[in-house]
């Protein structure tokens, strides 16, 4: 069988879809020498990923959501003629003549209002929300599989599109063991300027991260607290991210809120470790790989009291209300006053808990998916 995946992705600089496709390459590399791959790349990783004999790399250097992209691509597919095609993302061509599997993260889109999901004038984003439900309206129909990451979206993706249950399946993500700090760190809280007891926030900057409210909890919390306590957040810079720079001035939170950039793994693994917790006060999510980080690298986990957060961690996470800013500085100041043998019993039944989580699972069943809905015909 040869088997086509769309990973101009991959990358960390792509948050969770980037791992998401670093770790699917990863393990299906391990866990298939049988079938026959090729893989789409972007210059910045062509020439860096090594593969086995059964993997072909082509260069498709066109970023995702272009014209372009909706042009060219089926050439592609064509010349190379897969049993199945992977898009790792909605962004689907129109006219993919191949039989495809689409994985869809969630339907944010679907939901966001105009003034709070964009920075781009009123009839550009109108445009590109006409074409964003175009292309996610074709890949659900027209995909052979659908995967989703959780039971949640499962059912979010039913609801919208009336799409019978056999057409999609979960598939968990997985633990990145490079996440878990080695060694020890040096210097990395002179690197980040964290010079006092810090919560910690792993993302992007995106408005339904809800980060506004978990920067006023912090504000707040340093009135009541007899030291200083900071939220360091680790985002890729982005037109969000200058957002949140005026939003931490306006709220007066200079001093309590640092803003770290890209934080590569070496580093990662440590700022988790040593944080009071890693605070996640999304709105909606997919799954909620970071919180999965957080928990292996040794620190409590405190999120959104949302349905998507209650399916992946269950009991082994403390919760808050993600619309009430006195909830989240609630949550931290318990975190403050929690005995460490509590703390240490919590962090130690959540490493217990996530080892269910695997992404060498994911992989296989996504191989199984592949075989399963070679050569299906559209709908």
């Amino acid at each position: 069988m040869r088997i086509l995946i769309d990973a101009r992705l991959y990358g960390l600089e792509n948050a969770g879809l980037g791992r998401y496709v670093i770790n699917l390459i990863r393990e299906l590399v391990n866990v298939d020498r049988k079938n026959e791959y090729i893989v789409l790349l972007r210059k910045k990783y062509f020439n860096r990923l090594k593969f086995p004999g059964n993997w072909k790399k082509v260069l498709v250097d066109f970023r995702h959501y272009s014209l372009i992209e909706q042009t060219k691509l089926p050439g592609i597919i064509k010349k190379y003629n897969p049993d199945i095609v992977h898009f790792p993302h909605f962004n689907v061509p129109i006219f993919c003549g191949r039989p495809f599997v689409v994985t869809i993260h969630d339907i944010l889109m679907h939901k966001q209002k105009r003034k709070e999901a964009t920075t781009l004038p009123f009839l550009l984003y109108y445009l590109k929300r006409m074409g964003y439900r175009l292309i996610f309206d074709i890949a659900v129909r027209k995909a052979a599989k659908i995967i989703v990451p959780s039971k949640f979206i499962k059912k979010e993706l039913m609801g919208y599109y009336k799409l019978k249950e056999e057409k999609l399946a979960v598939t968990y993500e997985g633990l990145d063991e490079k996440v878990v700090p080695k060694g020890k760190p040096r210097d990395l809280f002179k690197k980040y300027k964290l010079d006092s007891d810090y919560f910690l926030y792993v993302g992007n900057a995106y408005p339904h991260k809800n980060l506004k409210r978990a920067i006023e909890a912090v504000v707040f919390l340093n009135k009541t607290c007899d030291k200083k306590i900071i939220f360091a957040i680790a985002s890729s810079r982005s037109v969000f991210t200058k957002r949140l720079e005026r939003l931490i001035k306006n709220l007066k939170a200079d001093k309590y809120v640092r803003l770290l950039g890209f934080v590569p793994n070496k580093d990662l693994g440590h700022l988790y470790k040593n944080s009071l917790g890693f605070v996640y006060p999304s709105l909606s999510e997919g799954f909620g790989l970071s919180g999965l980080e957080a928990i292996a690298a040794g620190t409590l986990v405190l999120a959104s009291d949302i349905p998507v957060f209650k399916e992946v961690y269950e009991d082994r996470i403390l919760y808050f209300n993600p619309l009430d800013f006195s909830s989240i500085e609630k949550c931290m100041e318990d975190v403050l006053k929690m005995e460490q043998e509590k703390r240490n019993e919590i962090i130690k039944r959540g490493q217990e808990f996530i080892k269910r989580y695997s992404w060498s699972k994911m992989a296989r069943q996504t191989l199984k998916i592949y075989e399963n809905s070679a050569g299906l015909r559209q709908n």
